[in-house]
């Protein structure tokens, strides 16, 4: 979370040409993480599609404009969390944020068994 803040606060620190992007891609990095978090038992493909389908939703909720979804999206958090406006490229943000978060998960798990092995060897 500090690292998709923090590419929003400091945006002169990336390339100008990745734009918002990197936060978006964090954000949904954050939401995969979450979901494992939930559904620990869960094989990675499946907790990637639980935040695909929440990233996807949130997307589409930025459609809805009542009076008060738009004042709730004037909050901080509320703008943290639903943003303000429908984008086809954050979708794309979101599905780099998505295969990083598995990305990092599988490497780690590695780091893990590999680390046991070595253990077990011992």
């Amino acid at each position: 979370m500090a690292l998709g803040l923090a590419s929003r606060h400091f945006p002169m620190v990336l390339p100008a040409a990745l734009g918002k992007y990197p936060g978006d891609a964090l954000w949904a990095t954050m939401v995969y993480f979450g979901w494992g978090a939930i559904l620990p038992e869960q094989p990675p493909h499946r907790v990637a599609f639980c935040a695909l389908a929440t990233a996807c939703a949130i997307e589409v909720l930025k459609l809805y404009q009542t009076p008060w979804m738009v004042h709730l999206r004037g909050s901080t958090l509320g703008h943290l969390v639903f943003g303000s406006i429908f984008s086809w490229a954050n979708l794309l943000a979101y599905v780099v944020g998505i295969a990083l978060g598995v990305a990092l998960e599988r490497a780690v798990c590695q780091l893990v068994r590999y680390s046991d092995e070595g253990q077990a060897a011992s």
